[in-house]
């Protein structure tokens, strides 16, 4: 009896002590390159080419608004370097745009800006990505438009 006793608390000590890093775990917004995160591989081959994703104010030759959307992605972490998977979050987001442009019967995401934690990031070269101990975030609002050709 005692013995059991003793075991599971030593069991549950040992969570603790493992579980204790996480509770101070890392939460740092960093910026990256959007064009990068665009030349991955991944996104050059899951990315439709005539999706015209613009980031930023600008907005380009707007015929008609069919909505402002949001896209929130995470993307895990462990074991791989920040910039490798913010970029696997930045692609997610983006085929999520790609699939509500599709679905709006749109042809294009116009202001695009970062919304982590829902403050408004606008630039047309960087993105912010929020990571964490073991996952990394991205969010972005965009225009959903169809363009005047």
């Amino acid at each position: 009896m005692i013995n059991a006793t003793l075991t599971r608390h030593v069991s549950i000590l040992a969570v603790m002590l493992l579980a204790a890093p996480l509770a101070n775990a890392r939460d740092v917004v960093i910026r990256l390159s959007i064009a990068e995160a665009l030349a991955t591989s991944d996104a050059k081959a899951m990315l439709k080419p005539a999706l015209h994703l613009e980031f930023g104010e600008s907005a380009g030759n707007v015929e008609s608004s069919l909505g402002r959307f949001t896209s929130s992605k995470k993307a895990n972490s462990f074991g791989h370097d920040d910039k490798r998977a913010c970029q696997r979050a930045f692609l997610s987001a983006m085929l999520s745009f790609q699939d509500r442009v599709a679905r709006e019967g749109g042809d294009a995401v116009v202001r695009l800006v970062s919304y982590y934690r829902r403050r408004p990031f606008s630039s047309s070269t960087e993105f912010e990505c929020g990571t964490g101990a073991l996952m990394v975030g991205v969010a972005f609002q965009g225009d959903v438009v169809k363009v005047s050709r």
